[in-house]
């Protein structure tokens, strides 16, 4: 049982870096000597170094999958901190419903804000130039694991 828990607890701290790192890094978008992200736009030199950052525009779109990315993170957290709160309190044969709810709810955000930054951004599709970066992929590797985490949570049992 122990090692179940540690597993459990070893894919949400997966899940939250995953987040983070999704969410911070200047990586959602690579190509012709620049890389944006969801705060800023950078150009890079050739050696690799970043030159100048400019805010990323105030587009309505671009919030919303900053407000997605970050309820992402928000949701984990507290899933998060409701299991070891759960873990103490909940009485034996209880599941973490809760738990896996926000949990859920985190793997939801994160896909609405990597479909909405996919869908905004066509023609960058048709360009060859431009890739989409790590930050970006990352996102969407958050996304199952999120929801496979939650699905956990729900059918976990607590016992003695």
């Amino acid at each position: 049982m122990l090692l179940l828990l540690l597993g459990i607890i070893f894919l949400h701290v997966a899940v939250l870096v995953l987040l983070f790192v999704s969410t911070i890094v200047s990586q959602w978008m690579v190509g012709n000597g620049h890389a944006t992200d969801l705060w800023q736009n950078c150009s890079t030199s050739s050696m690799g170094s970043v030159q100048h950052c400019f805010s990323s525009s105030a587009n309505e779109w671009l919030q919303s999958v900053q407000a997605t990315m970050i309820l992402s993170i928000i949701f984990s957290v507290l899933s998060l901190f409701l299991f070891f709160c759960q873990l103490f309190t909940l009485t034996k044969g209880g599941r973490f419903y809760i738990t896996g709810v926000f949990q859920i709810l985190a793997g939801l955000c994160v896909m609405s804000a990597a479909s909405i930054y996919t869908v905004r951004h066509p023609e960058w599709h048709f360009n060859s130039d431009n890739s989409y970066g790590f930050a970006y992929i990352l996102a969407w590797v958050a996304f199952p694991l999120a929801l496979l985490s939650g699905v956990i949570y729900v059918i976990l049992r607590k016992r003695e």
